[in-house]
């Protein structure tokens, strides 16, 4: 396999600027054809993409003999179908987060990789944006002390500008979502602490659904212990009013701390009374850089940039802190 020849099952909004022109601006990766269910918006999206095909059915993309990898951006409740139909045909998989609807589904689709020839990656494309690469540098090299704990604060109003807003809200459906906007976004910030710090030894949550939703929760309040002694406190809620919105961690250890935002381009570092202040630039295709990881690991260059296995940790992960399980 010398060249990545993708398919994108569901080239809806996380498609169309986040990753999808990613695929045609990589070396070694070219784009053959999109679907999704609505034919004049998949065929729309080949027009302004310039894509050579498009389907209203994934089964066609999945059994297509020129695709040899698919990127599955369809809401949640289906990606275990899609990912184990695409592994049984041999094909790799770039999946988006969460990995699955639960942990029970996010072990199947684990399990399903160690049958099948094809690789999976799981699309916490954070791990590959510079201002999260370098807090991670800033950590390995001891620029604050030993690190002694971790404080998250994620708050945002109803209408909050950090998720991508469809036509029909379906991250508020947990039949679709898992379970609202905490499922949606929670992973990212899961994925960088797990990232950051390494194995879990515990987690302990709490949280609180809409009134009218079960299942959908508002506020979220857990803590995480890691194995190397870090510990972790979080919390979401998304029920603010626009003034307390607040996107925020900070990183605390014995000479300093870190201090950034998960959706800004700002980073601060303290030691011992003095200051830092980083910027940064994203990409233009936000998860352009993990697609590049992934290409290269899918042509056997490279090493997986996050596993089936970093998928279910974080699923579980967030299971346990809202409380389910």
């Amino acid at each position: 396999m010398k060249t990545i020849s993708w398919g994108i099952i569901g080239c809806g909004d996380v498609a169309e600027m986040k990753s999808g022109p990613a695929f045609q601006k990589i070396p070694n990766s070219e784009l053959l054809a999109v679907m999704r269910r609505n034919g004049d918006k998949v065929r729309d999206f080949t027009k302004r993409h310039k894509v050579p095909m498009w389907s209203t059915n994934a089964e066609e993309l999945i059994q297509n003999p020129d695709i040899n990898s698919l990127y599955i951006a369809t809401p949640p409740s289906s990606h275990l179908v899609y990912t184990l139909k695409a592994l049984e045909a041999g094909k790799n998989v770039y999946l988006e987060k969460p990995i699955a609807l639960n942990t029970e589904e996010a072990q199947r689709i684990c399990d399903a990789v160690k049958r099948s020839r094809g690789k999976l990656t799981v699309a916490h494309y954070r791990r590959k944006l510079p201002a999260f690469i370098k807090v991670k540098e800033l950590l390995d090299t001891g620029s604050v002390g030993n690190i002694l704990h971790a404080d998250l604060r994620i708050l945002q109003p109803k209408n909050t500008d950090i998720i991508v807003h469809s036509d029909e809200d379906w991250r508020l459906d947990p039949k679709v979502s898992g379970g609202g906007y905490f499922y949606d976004i929670g992973p990212h910030q899961i994925d960088l602490m797990y990232f950051f710090f390494g194995d879990i030894d515990s987690v302990s949550g709490f949280s609180k659904c809409q009134p009218e939703k079960e299942l959908v929760e508002t506020v979220v309040n857990g803590i995480i212990a890691f194995k190397n002694g870090v510990q972790f406190r979080g919390i979401w809620n998304f029920d603010v009013v626009k003034e307390q919105k607040t996107d925020s961690c900070i990183i605390y250890g014995t000479e300093g701390s870190i201090e950034f935002s998960f959706y800004g381009d700002k980073m601060r570092w303290t030691k011992n009374g003095k200051e830092r202040l980083f910027n940064f630039e994203h990409p233009q295709h936000i998860q352009q850089p993990m697609i590049e990881a992934t290409v290269a690991y899918f042509l056997g260059a490279a090493e997986n940039p996050c596993s089936a296995e970093d998928g279910l940790l974080v699923m579980d992960t967030l299971e346990k802190l809202s409380g389910r399980i």
